[in-house]
């Protein structure tokens, strides 16, 4: 176990579980956490150990978006440069969760607002106390959905719900943002943390290398047309058909017994 204060990493049956760790901001993003969060992500990528990721928030909240408290206006200087905050952090933390040929389930414990709800929906399997609400608040201060938003909610629920998501900036709540299929399931509060865990415990012991194609293809679907798709399935599946997963998967069928991968 590491505490980088702003990130608390815990690696354990193949699942590498990140608490955002700045509960008195409800966990917004300052610097810190911003670096400590990517660290974890390429560590993901380069540890074989590390089969799943679950991401969940400390306290009350998941994540409030970027912390505006080193941003008051109120107290003079050069007007900031967000493009610079996008490219510098943001971007590439983002950038490394969809690369990842891992799964991140996401357990979102409370509220998700601004680039909190955009990262929570980066996540491949994401799981939100019923309480749990999201929040496009970026209207309130005059700024455009970020950390893929604009991106993830108009290919999730549509052009017409992503306006009214992003220009109203109104509250969705867990089961309503489950009807909409912007996350997988909304789950009892006490359950929440069970429930995840459960599941990517599940995905860590599962046939590491087929999943993570699986993740490349159903990314990449959106952008191709069919046949450059059939193509790319070819080619994942010869990749997939060469791994030992593939092999004890197939033995394990004919032996009538559960399969034991080791992500190879």
């Amino acid at each position: 176990m590491t505490d980088n204060q702003t990130v608390i990493s815990v690696l354990e049956n193949g699942v590498l579980r990140l608490t955002l760790n700045r509960p008195d901001k409800l966990n917004s993003f300052n610097e810190d956490m911003h670096l400590a969060l990517r660290a974890e992500l390429e560590r993901a990528h380069k540890d074989t150990s590390v089969r799943a990721i679950l991401l969940t928030g400390a306290g009350r909240g998941f994540c409030a978006g970027q912390d505006l408290g080193d941003r008051d206006p109120r107290k003079g200087g050069e007007k900031p440069d967000l493009g610079h905050t996008l490219e510098t952090f943001y971007n590439p933390t983002l950038r490394l969760m969809r690369d990842l040929e891992k799964p991140i389930v996401c357990a979102v414990n409370g509220v998700a607002a601004g680039a909190g709800a955009n990262i929570a929906f980066a996540c491949d399997i994401v799981f939100a106390a019923k309480s749990a609400k999201f929040i496009q608040a970026f209207s309130k201060i005059g700024l455009i959905p970020d950390a893929g938003g604009s991106w993830s909610l108009a290919r999730i629920v549509g052009e017409p719900r992503a306006k009214a998501l992003t220009l109203l900036a109104e509250p969705l709540l867990a089961d309503q943002a489950a009807d909409w299929g912007l996350i997988w399931k909304a789950v009892g509060d006490d359950a929440l943390m069970s429930e995840a865990t459960k599941t990517a415990e599940k995905l860590a012991s599962g046939p590491t290398v087929g999943l993570g194609l699986t993740k490349r293809l159903i990314q990449a679907a959106a952008s191709q047309d069919l046949d450059s798709h059939l193509d790319m399935e070819r080619d994942c599946q010869r990749i997939a058909g060469h791994t030992e997963d593939y092999a004890e998967g197939v033995t394990a069928f004919l032996e009538k017994r559960a399969a034991v991968f080791k992500g190879e």
